[in-house]
């Protein structure tokens, strides 16, 4: 992936950088954060290809550990830029949906397959697209201020971006209809009792109390988790033997790491493990 512009160093030895003109990413220890930074959250060629790039580059780095996933001010994300998407339809209205597999499809891949823990940090509105980016990381931490909009049918589309995968395997399949076909917005205190988030937090809270997560999830067995995360997303469209079969397989492969190895020694020795990610 190729980084644009200089780094720069705050006090606490974090590292920021300016991966494109709408995207921050920002390096504290284990955990990086990317940060969708642009006018209204909107989602623009570029911007989409830089988070494409971006994740698949975390997800390859062995030095992060936790990824996070926020926006700013009071938008994490606010979909497809329009104004680019009906200049592209005016030009080509099938060509227009290239961008499906170019970036839509593997954005919410790596998201949802990230062989770490990734947070979406939902500090305001997520609408489609950025809704479906949140509902792909393994946990949603929101603010107080936090929205989500699902509402493709309302402009005329089906769904796209994994919410006919992910929305019903969190909230159930006649809620996800529901909240699809009604076009209702969800606030950050309904999504927490929906199970579309697992906590809520005042906005002026929430970049703390996502770090405190993160940093947590990194300083654990990396190998472990993603591979935790790989076995609950087969099991989800496999039987009973077949999900047997992953787990012992997946097992082996977490078994054989070096932090297991550290577990068990600690475990005997009635001692906290560290765990490196290996």
């Amino acid at each position: 992936m190729i980084i644009a512009g200089n780094p720069t160093r705050a006090k606490t030895g974090d590292v920021r950088r300016t991966i494109s003109p709408m995207i921050q990413l920002a390096r504290a220890g284990a955990v990086a954060t990317l940060t969708l930074s642009g006018p209204y959250g909107a989602l623009d060629t570029a911007t989409k290809d830089a988070l494409r790039d971006a994740l698949n580059h975390l997800a390859e780095d062995p030095a992060v550990r936790a990824v996070v996933l926020t926006g700013t001010d009071t938008t994490f994300c606010a979909g497809q830029d329009l104004r680019e998407h009906a200049a592209a339809l005016a030009a080509d209205a099938t060509g227009a949906w290239r961008t499906l597999r170019d970036h839509y499809v593997p954005i919410v891949t790596a998201l949802a397959t990230m062989p770490k823990p990734v947070i979406a940090a939902v500090n305001g509105v997520a609408a489609g697209a950025g809704a479906a980016f949140a509902f792909a990381c393994d946990l949603r931490i929101v603010a107080d201020t936090a929205s989500f909009h699902v509402a493709f049918p309302a402009v005329g589309l089906s769904l796209d971006s994994g919410l006919s995968w992910t929305l019903p395997r969190l909230v159930g399949l006649g809620k996800a209809t529901e909240l699809v076909l009604r076009a209702q917005p969800i606030t950050a205190s309904d999504a927490v009792k929906l199970g579309l988030a697992h906590e809520i937090t005042p906005l002026a809270n929430l970049a703390a109390r996502t770090s405190t997560l993160a940093s947590e999830l990194a300083a654990g067995p990396t190998i472990a988790f993603g591979a935790t995360k790989q076995a609950l997303a087969y099991s989800a469209g496999h039987g009973l033997a077949d999900a047997l079969d992953m787990e012992a397989g997946l097992q082996v492969l977490a078994g054989t790491t070096a932090d297991h190895a550290a577990a068990v020694e600690a475990f005997l020795a009635k001692r906290r493990p560290d765990f490196e990610g290996r």
